[in-house]
This record gives structure tokens, sequence and C-alpha cells, in this order.
């Protein structure tokens, strides 16, 4: 397309996330005018298959997997399968919306030049797209903390650049300990690196209860990861080599040293090259845009799916946006972000940790009278199988409310909890009891087993 051309779209896609795309799919196959924007032909498909959960939980899985004592020659190995499965992956994400005739796809960054109008600055030129309706998908970008020679240090990377590294590092310092943190920490380790991981919090996952925390903490010990909490970053110090991030614990500063720097302290909605106000969208904390509870903006027609809306950063979230923008626009208009009850979340190490609910802090503080029913992995004899597969670390712990046997939360680090957690989510939110999950009959051997034992 030339410069000073103008589509008219029934639907404006901008950026090609989860939520994003999924509309775009459903409405070009309807017959509808589709235009979907993505600045980078390798983002095809979004964050989660090039660069976030499905590249990352490929290479957690093969570092888990690693066998033999050529470490280097495992993670390239581990790369190149990933690279292959992303490649596979962007290639089928084109096609669910190209290959209807009445979609167009365009490369370029965009940014809104009026009411549901924006210029997108292709290859070719600027091509103007109006839309009677625009979804906005642009999904977040890390966050750099203020750290003097942070972002000027050639061995600091953010979670896209560590994936991105010539050689495995013999040496890597992960500045930040949140769910993507521990992923690479504990993945990189079990590849070979000496990985440290600093923060500033006083004890690893504060939000979680601290028999969990040290479930948690003790595992990645136990493969390798050193600690070093209730850390403040200060300074990165480039040398010939390495580099040296220098933190300040209990008042000393401490220096470092590693061939490579992983920051991982955060992300932030990506929308300051949009020119929202250009629209009349309004934006909140981090640069957020502010929807209501069916994601509409502050502009008619305009709405915000995925990150970029400031809600959980997660790609189901981002799924489930979408069902609601749907809803919206071809449904009753009646679905809402305030249906979302008991949305598990999973922390991708090795063993997972699944979570959803309340935790034991969480709950009491509410007043609730609860049971805690909890026992560690290695100890449950009715779940065999971390014991064949040898991954005996971990706890399960199930929250259960007396008089109502209802459970209001569970924390599972065990094998298998990302899925086992989706199990004990369905059962609160359709009120199957705690009594019920105790006496089902689970396929043997299974990690499900574990609620047999542990709820008894």
């Amino acid at each position: 397309m030339t410069t000073g051309t103008t589509l008219e779209a029934d639907l404006l896609v901008i950026g090609w996330g989860k939520g994003g795309k999924t509309l775009a799919r459903s409405h070009a196959s309807s017959g509808e005018r589709v235009v979907i924007v993505e600045t980078d032909p390798n983002m095809v498909g979004g964050t989660c298959i090039n660069i976030g959960c499905v590249p990352t939980k490929a290479l957690v899985h093969r570092a888990a997997g690693r066998r033999g004592e050529d470490a280097e020659g495992w993670f390239r190995s581990a790369l190149d399968f990933r690279d292959a499965l992303t490649a596979k992956l962007r290639t089928a994400n084109l096609a669910m919306v190209d290959d209807h005739e009445s979609s167009t796809v365009l490369y370029g960054p965009a940014r809104f030049v009026g009411e549901r109008t924006v210029e997108v600055a292709t290859a070719d030129g600027t091509v103007t797209v109006r839309g009677t309706h625009v979804v906005v998908n642009t999904g977040a970008e890390p966050a750099f903390p203020p750290v003097e020679g942070l972002r000027e240090s050639e061995y600091v990377v953010d979670s896209t650049g560590v994936q991105e590294l010539a050689a495995l590092p013999e040496r890597l310092v992960v500045l930040g300990a949140g769910p993507i943190g521990l992923e690479l920490a504990d993945a990189f380790t079990r590849f070979g690196s000496q990985v440290t991981v600093v923060d500033v919090a006083e004890r690893l996952l504060p939000r979680e209860d601290e028999d969990v925390a040290a479930s948690v903490r003790g595992a990645m010990e136990d493969a390798g990861t050193t600690f070093v909490l209730g850390a403040t970053a200060r300074r990165v110090v480039d040398g010939e080599s390495s580099a040296d991030l220098v933190v300040e614990v209990d008042g000393a500063e401490r220096a470092l040293t590693a061939e490579a720097i992983l920051v991982v302290t955060g992300r932030n909605p990506r929308t300051a090259d949009l020119d929202l106000a250009a629209a009349g969208i309004e934006t909140g904390e981090r640069g957020a845009i502010t929807v209501d509870e069916h994601l509409r903006t502050s502009a008619a027609g305009v709405y915000a799916v995925g990150d970029v809306n400031g809600g959980p950063q997660f790609t189901y979230i981002s799924y489930d946006d979408q069902r609601i923008v749907e809803d919206d626009l071809r449904g009753r208009g009646t679905r809402s972000t305030a249906d979302r009850v008991a949305v598990p979340t999973t922390i991708f190490l090795t063993p997972p940790l699944g979570r959803v609910g309340l935790s034991e802090t969480e709950a009491r503080e509410q007043g609730l009278d609860v049971e805690v029913k909890a026992k560690p992995v290695a100890a449950i004899a009715a779940m065999p199988r971390p014991k064949a597969v040898e991954e005996t670390h971990g706890l399960v712990k199930v929250l259960v409310e007396r008089g109502t046997d209802r459970v209001v939360g569970a924390a599972l680090h065990t094998i298998d909890a990302q899925e086992v957690v989706n199990l004990v989510a369905l059962a609160m939110r359709h009120g199957i009891t705690a009594s019920e999950l105790r006496d089902g009959i689970w396929t043997h051997p299974s990690s499900t087993e574990a609620l047999n034992e542990v709820l008894a």
C-alpha cells in the first residue's frame, strides 16, 4: 500500500495479542472488514508465543530435562527447539487472520490521529485506518528501575534479551523475584549457570504464606539457585567481560559479578507511542488505558484488552477480555470483569506453583474460620507420581471454611500443579465441596490424587 491509502474497517485491532487476534479472526470469519496492525512481523501472534509464555516454558521444560555434561550444547539445542516452535506458531497465527478475504494485515507502528482513526507507518508508506470499532491490544513492556549504570550496561538484559544470549552465562544475576524472574532463574540454574536472585523484599514471595514461600525457596536452592533478599540495587559497573551489580544489604554494599544481569522488575502497558489523547482515550497508572467493567475506554467504540488495560498480565485474562468485548459487540452486553471468580495462576518452576483463591494469611485477615489442610509432597502416600518421576519437592495446601466445607484457597507446589489448580478453581467456582474433592475418583498415578489424602 502506498502513502495516502485510507482503509475503512468494521473492526480495527492494534496489536496481535491473544484477545485482539481472537476478535480479529472471529469478525473476519463473519465477513466483516477487519484490519489488524502489528509493529513487528516477528511479533505476529503476540508476546505469549514469541517472547513470553510459550518460549520461556519451552526453556523451563528443556532445562528440567537436561542430560549430560555439555551444558552449552544442551542450552543451544533448547534455543533451537524454542525457535522452531515459535516460528511454527507464528505462521499459524498469521494464517488465522490473514487467510480471510475480508481481513488486512498491516506492519508498522500505529498512532491515533483522531476519533477511531490511526495512521500506520508501513514500509511502503503511511496508511490511514478508520474503524467502526477499535480494539487496542498492544500489551506491555519491561520496566527498568532507576539504578545507576543499569540502562547503559552492555551486560544487562530483559526477559527477551536473556533468551537471545549468544552463550550460556557462567554467572547470571537476576534482579527481581517475581514470577518471571523466578522462572528464568530456575531454568538457567538447571541449564548450568550460577544464578543469584536479588530482591528488595525481605523474603521470597511475600504475598504467599511463609510455608509456601519456604517450599519454593527450598526447591530452588536445592537445584543451585542463590538468593540475596532485602537488597537494594545501587549501581551497575561494567568490566571487560562481566559486570558488577552493587547492592546494599543491611547497610553494607556488596558486589555481585556476572556475565549477564537479568532485570525483571515489572512490566508497564505499552501506550507511550500511540498518541491516545488524539482519540480521547484516557490513561491511568503507568500509562494503562482506563476501562470500565466491559473494557470500554473513555472513547466511544474503543476497547482495550490484555496487559495494556492495567489488569492482570496473563494470556488467559486477555482471552477472557475478548469474550467480554465480543459479548458487548455482538451479544447481550452483560459479560464483565466482575464475572471472574477463582482465577488460578501458576509460576512454572520445577516443580510449578499453582495458586487460586485466598492465602491462609488473607483468609484470617478477612475473619474466615478456615481449616488448613497441608502436607509436604514427599509425605503424601496417596500420590506416588512425584516419586515415580523423581521430583518430590513441594507442598500441597488447601484452605477449607469450617461450617460450609467450601474451598477458599489453595497453594499447590508440586509437579502438575498447573493442571490440578484448574480443577480446584473449577470446584471453587461451582460450589464443589472439599469433601467431594476428597472423595473424588482420580486416575492413578496422578497428582490430583493428593486431594484424596490432603483433604482427609
